[in-house]
């Protein structure tokens, strides 16, 4: 769960610091910095995992090459800046298990993971300049969590047994040097011997001391297994768990070959498998999950009976039916691209395996105004419910939406909305645009950061009213209509 991002120099991202709860909603025009704030969260993501150019890649709309690589640092005018930042506080899971299918148990459950990089131009690529992970202590708490949440939701995951780094730099006379410290089988310290700045031994595991600008890729991404770094492994999941879902609705439509992935794609894919694969670990309860996917799906549409996978063994396919009040059968292919979008929403919310933080790019999208507020409430039940302990039922996972409809701003609980919007700033001496974040007065980050302007009540309004009145327009709209205007809100006469 990402608790607090600061981002600076990634795309008209500039000294951005956002505090986030399980549900937040970021609203915005067109061009503002919404995608850029998602985009900065899928490379930090990818980061965990891939190398610098593939991390890259992974941003939407990047190749690759090093034009590319350097259009994810921030630019105005002609100039283009080298260097970006990251810091994100993050709540990670007790336990777990590497990637090498040990378990794990964390030391420590709230973290901060720093990074510093920049461009080189005579490689065309990135380097690594800083990558620090540490503790936060847990008389802190109270001033990173600052979200409304009970004590049995953070006392069922905040633990705290070690306070020094997990992945330090340090810089001497041949510059910046990034060390991945061990840890104990019980998360605290342990004296290891020195060793030499090689870089990776033949097992690939990663020897302290390594000149930052020599790594293809962060520290934090080449650790595989557990071996006395269980905290360090534990944050690197939940970075690689952190997800931008751009649901497809052609990938929505499609069936499974039986084995497929069980897992449900950014875009999409493997819907009907994934389901399957939900409802038959209840073992003998399988109607059940069906019917909790039917029950959340007719809070969209009326005439919603059943929903089932159908497992065709002879021709190796699945497929997702929908079966309505009459008894007529319908496959994923007939449905709309709203029913499949809230269709997936529902089995992400049943789908206890996908924890983590989970980005929708407008949700909205092909939903009618008036089953907006069933969307909504789906995907804060996604979200983990802070004022219960983290448990089966209650996974720790966490919601972020953009969004540009004005039924969504009406809808989303106040403390839970973000205003995305372009403001002049002065930076060395040079004054550009970039993207603000801003909250309403009165509600908690208003409260706990005080010296961030909240957005002005003029620019919610905008989205609470719209329509602006247009004296020129004769073209019989229908909001002009005598028997509609009546019941709308009135608009000054020019």
């Amino acid at each position: 769960m990402l608790t607090r991002l600061k981002v600076s120099g990634f795309k008209n991202l500039v000294d951005v610091d956002i505090s986030f709860g399980p549900f937040t909603c970021i609203a915005g025009a067109n061009g503002v910095g919404k995608s850029n704030l998602f985009d900065a969260i899928q490379f930090l993501s990818a980061l965990a995992e891939k190398p610098f150019r593939e991390a890259a890649m992974s941003v939407r709309d990047n190749n690759g090459t090093p034009s590319a690589i350097k259009s994810l640092f921030h630019r105005h005018g002609e100039h283009t800046g080298n260097k970006m930042t990251f810091e994100a506080e993050m709540i990670v899971p007790k336990e777990g298990i590497d990637e090498l299918g040990q378990e794990i148990k964390t030391s420590n459950t709230l973290l901060k993971y720093s990074l510093e990089l920049i461009f080189n131009e005579s490689k065309g690529g990135i380097e690594l300049l800083k990558e620090e992970l540490v503790p936060i202590k847990l008389d802190d708490v109270s001033k990173r969590l600052l979200f409304p949440h009970e004590s049995v939701w953070r006392d069922s995951i905040l633990i705290g047994n070690r306070e020094k780094p997990l992945i330090s730099t340090e810089e001497n006379e041949h510059g910046y040097h990034i060390l991945a410290h061990v840890e104990d089988c019980k998360g605290f310290d342990r004296e290891m011997p020195q060793m030499p700045a090689t870089g990776f031994s033949a097992s690939g595991t990663l020897v302290n001391g390594i000149p930052a600008k020599t790594l293809p890729r962060t520290v934090l991404s080449t650790l595989m297994d557990a071996a006395q770094r269980y905290t360090t492994i534990m944050a690197k999941k939940e970075m690689q768990s952190w997800r931008l879902m751009l649901l497809n609705p052609l990938l929505l439509r499609e069936p499974d070959k039986i084995g497929a992935p069980t897992q449900l794609g950014d875009y999409g894919s493997y819907l009907p498998s994934t389901l399957y694969r939900i409802a038959a670990a209840k073992n003998n309860n399988e109607s059940r999950v069906y019917q909790e996917i039917a029950n959340r799906l007719s809070e969209l549409i009326d005439d919603v009976s059943e929903i089932s996978v159908d497992r065709d063994d002879k021709r190796e396919l699945m497929t997702l039916e929908l079966t309505d009040r009459s008894g007529t059968k319908y496959t994923a292919r007939d449905l709309s691209d709203g029913t499949l979008r809230f269709l997936a929403a529902a089995v992400i919310e049943a789908d206890e395996q996908m924890g983590g933080l989970i980005c929708f790019e407008e949700p909205e999208n092909g939903i009618h105004p008036a089953r907006i507020p069933a969307m909504i409430k789906l995907l804060k039940y996604i979200a983990t419910d802070a004022t219960l302990p983290v448990e089966e039922g209650n996974p720790l996972r966490q919601v972020i939406i953009n969004t540009h409809s004005p039924a969504v701003v009406a809808q989303v609980p106040d403390d839970s909305l973000l205003i995305a919007e372009l403001r002049e700033i002065i930076r060395d001496k040079k004054r550009f645009k970039a993207a603000r974040f801003g909250w309403l007065p009165d509600t908690w980050r208003a409260t706990n950061q005080p010296l961030i302007e909240p957005v002005c009540k003029g620019t919610i309004l905008s989205y609470l009213n719209p329509v602006p009145y247009e004296s020129e327009i004769n073209d019989n709209r229908v909001i002009d209509r005598k028997d509609i205007k009546e019941y709308l809100p009135s608009y000054p006469e020019d």
